[in-house]
């Protein structure tokens, strides 16, 4: 109790450094990089990939229909694409973020049999790491086993772009089995502390199978799945792959990048910053939102009853209070957010296949019905829209997908677009980044000999 009390005055004296809002108005800093309007401060130039949710007219910004563009290529025409030919499509994705255009069918081939061979996990990272070291926070196991891979790379610090792409390569191609087998660890009971677990299963990847098929494999028991789980979590981990080099975690990784960091430890970084609840961890917030919801609406199909819910969300009464509608609304989408166009149409299909329509009904007029009750509430007309994490989380569940591993999941999906960013910024050798900061604290004062301080 003693610390407690302790750490708690230091809280206090921290908390007292707080700089007033306006100074930051004053002195024309944008926090979070955003202007007024909420658009971003451009800081990065990518040919990556892009994301619009608004026009500028006259200065002013415009809602239109989102858009995510990979390459030159919009995310629903790609989808769209690999469906046609009844392809899984995140390999190719992940090979037209890094290296700029679709594969051919021989390096599609190459690709892949690169992913194959670097998939395995090596044993004694998973005896030494995984197993014996559970943590019910998958991503800071991630992130531990990450820096583990770096440990034991002998040309960790080469940023040779050969260099770099292998390790790229191998990160994306291992994320499924570290994401599965560190689920697989909670499962499971240390015995006698030696190492060994009780009740374990640990399936190895399988050559055969795309990303998508290996991972629900590997994460279950029996290694049963059917081809529209298998599709369904292609289309996410596509979804996910990438989103413009200005989201808070691809930022991270151009700035890690500039310093001339490693790969390991530059992934580490875009992985704690993915792992916030305002960025990768949303679609949790999202799940215990309708699990209030759910409960307190009693007629899930009456779209009044449920605006009148709603209401009382944004006005604090119910939920947790928060007064926020999670999943509705993103810093750049305004009209749609095409992630979650294609998300809606999957859950529909994975609602009539596990029998959950009644939930999809709910969870639609939820988002349909979001944009009238903030109006109605907060008396002024933003555009709001679903998200990509108002339905992932429900797809998750409809997966069979613990809620423990989403924000994982959105990982295996994301390390592609890292590692495009990250090798960007190294073949473009720009300088590392210091943006300037402006000091605000007190003024020049003498140093007070200790027996003189208060």
């Amino acid at each position: 109790m003693k610390d407690e009390a302790v750490y708690g005055k230091l809280a206090e004296l921290a908390s007292s450094g707080k700089i007033p809002s306006e100074l930051f108005a004053e002195r024309g800093i944008k926090k979070g990089l955003r202007n007024e309007d909420g658009t971003g401060v451009p800081v990065i130039l990518t040919r990556i990939s892009d994301v619009t949710g608004y026009e500028k007219r006259d200065g002013n910004p415009v809602p239109v229909e989102g858009r995510l563009i990979y390459r030159g290529i919009e995310i629903q025409e790609l989808v769209d694409g690999f469906q046609s030919e009844n392809r899984l499509g995140f390999e190719d994705t992940a090979y037209l973020l890094m290296f700029g255009d679709l594969p051919n069918a021989a390096q599609s081939a190459e690709f892949n049999s690169l992913l194959v061979r670097n998939r395995p996990v090596p044993d004694q990272l998973v005896r030494e790491v995984i197993l014996p070291r559970p943590h019910p926070d998958i991503m800071l196991k991630l992130i531990d086993v990450v820096s583990s891979l770096g440990s034991e790379d002998e040309h960790a610090n080469d940023t040779s772009t050969q260099n770099v792409t292998m390790q790229c390569v191998s990160l994306i191609a291992k994320f499924p089995a570290i994401v599965a087998y560190s689920y697989i660890a909670n499962l499971t009971k240390p015995n006698n502390g030696n190492g060994a677990t009780i009740g374990i299963y640990l399936n190895p990847p399988n050559p055969r199978l795309s990303t998508a098929e290996n991972f629900l494999q590997m994460v279950r028991r029996d290694q049963k799945y059917t081809s529209l789980e298998a599709g369904t979590l292609d289309m996410l981990l596509m979804a996910h792959a990438d989103h413009s080099g200005g989201n808070n975690s691809a930022f991270t990784t151009h700035c890690v990048t500039s310093s001339r960091s490693d790969t390991y430890s530059t992934i580490c970084a875009a992985l704690a910053s993915l792992k916030g609840p305002l960025h990768g961890g949303a679609s949790e917030k999202v799940i215990e939102m309708m699990e209030h919801i759910k409960s307190g609406v009693k007629d899930w199909k009456d779209r009044d009853e449920v605006k009148a819910y709603l209401r009382r969300v944004l006005e604090k009464k119910v939920g947790d209070c928060s007064g926020l509608i999670y999943g509705v609304g993103h810093p750049v989408y305004t009209l749609s957010d095409p992630r979650a166009v294609l998300l809606s149409k999957k859950a529909e299909e994975l609602a009539a296949a596990t029998g959950r329509t009644d939930e999809f009904t709910l969870l639609k007029n939820v988002a349909d019905l979001a944009q009238a009750a903030f109006t109605e509430v907060k008396g002024h007309k933003k555009v709001i829209a679903p998200n990509v994490d108002f339905y992932s989380g429900f797809v998750y569940s409809c997966l069979g997908v613990p809620v423990s591993i989403e924000t994982a999941i959105f990982a295996m999906g994301r390390i592609a677009g890292w590692s495009a960013h990250r090798i960007e910024e190294l073949v473009n050798a720009n300088p590392i980044m210091r943006p300037a900061s402006i000091y605000v604290g007190p003024g020049l004062r003498s140093y007070v000999p200790m027996a003189q301080r208060g």
